[in-house]
């Protein structure tokens, strides 16, 4: 039977465009849901900062008017120039098992961008790195967590057979917390200590915290940090404005490492938080009526054995220098108290040594890896 490629164009269509993925993948183990008002916000270009320089369409599949699959279309045309490329993207991917549809999907997509003058297509990819990217192609008995998407087996063979390629692949580390620091981390951290006058500090005070710009430091920090890995486009004050409304309430401040030199610059950042993946499989994707609790709890007062590494960032000067060090001295005995036993990485790119490096005192185990597969148009 033929299939059937939809435009979204209405708000009903759009709820459907999301609602798919809740119900593909319901009874799923692995698959956690995100919260359905984030993703409305996600796409909509009122509410979305990325809009501000990227263009989006979403397509629905359907087969005798029934949904089998959907996909999202983008140009982020700051990413584009940054990296002299003409990509369209496509993110948000979900199709039953049947190559016809994931045919007609790809294929719309790269119809798309070819009526944009863009030349290549990758994906999945979202408006911006801190979207959800990469499809799974590793520990698929393994649970997601909120920073990423599961995706069923055959999703990576389908790709294969479409023709298109590995254009770079992600790990996801699984780092155990130790019953005690490592020694020889402990002497690294107070060498780069001494030698560079660094000092860790602790934040309080999130009113407080939001005035005095601080927070809004630390994404530009992020923005030089992550200049130089795949895909990335430099963050907006406006997309700051909104991931700082978005991320302070529900931080845990105690689980929020900075770090300074003796100018009182920040110089690096280590944000983590309880891993929200079991709350938001109870929660099915809204807050309400009782999906507020089930987060709150995880966030509060009984927590996971599994926390997430949201973001580790280090200013380009002080990079390979060991500063990684000083923030896990201070993080780790915060985890300990809290009752973690393992944190999750969430997607690395497996060529960045720095960041690879920074475990190797620990005892971890890769679980998943996931890809971003590219072809010309």
């Amino acid at each position: 039977m033929s299939v059937e490629i939809k435009k979204v164009t209405s708000r009903k269509e759009l709820k459907q465009f999301i609602r798919f993925n809740y119900e593909f993948y319901k009874n799923n183990p692995y698959a956690v849901p995100d919260l359905y008002d984030d993703m409305l916000r996600t796409f909509s270009p009122g509410k979305n900062a990325a809009f501000d320089f990227c263009e989006a369409d979403y397509f629905l599949a359907l087969r005798e008017g029934r949904i089998v699959g959907r996909v999202a279309a983008i140009i982020n045309r700051r990413a584009n120039a940054a990296w002299k490329k003409r990509q369209v993207r496509f993110g948000w991917i979900d199709f039953i098992d049947d190559i016809e549809v994931s045919r007609a999907l790809i294929d719309t997509v790269k119809q798309w961008g070819r009526e944009r003058g863009m030349d290549t297509i990758e994906g999945p990819l979202g408006f911006t790195d801190l979207d959800a990217e990469g499809m799974l192609i590793e520990g698929f008995d393994q649970l997601s967590t909120m920073a990423t998407t599961y995706n069923y087996p055959y999703y990576p063979r389908h790709m294969e057979q479409l023709g298109l390629v590995k254009a770079v692949d992600w790990v996801e580390m699984k780092i155990y917390v130790p019953d005690e620091i490592p020694e020889k981390h402990l002497r690294i951290a107070d060498i780069i200590r001494r030698k560079y006058g660094l000092h860790v500090r602790k934040l309080s005070g999130k009113r407080g915290l939001r005035r005095s710009g601080l927070v809004h430091d630390i994404f530009r920090l992020v923005n030089q940090a992550y200049a130089p890995l795949f895909g990335f486009s430099e963050m907006t004050e406006r997309q700051i404005d909104q991931y700082v409304g978005t991320y302070l309430p529900v931080l845990d401040l105690r689980m929020v490492t900075i770090v300074e030199n003796a100018e009182g610059e920040l110089v690096a950042v280590g944000i983590s938080m309880p891993s929200l993946s079991h709350a938001l499989q109870r929660a099915r994707g809204r807050l309400l009526p009782f999906g507020w609790f089930h987060l709150l709890r995880a966030l509060s007062w009984r927590r996971p054995e599994a926390l997430d590494l949201l973001l580790v960032a280090v200013r380009p000067d002080y990079q390979n220098k060991g500063v990684n060090a000083l923030l896990f001295t201070d993080l780790i005995p915060v985890y300990q108290k809290l009752g973690f036993k393992y944190a999750e990485s969430n997607p690395e790119l497996e060529m960045n040594e720095k960041v690879q490096n920074q475990w190797q005192y620990f005892h971890t185990e890769q679980h998943k890896r996931r890809r971003c597969f590219t072809a010309p148009l």
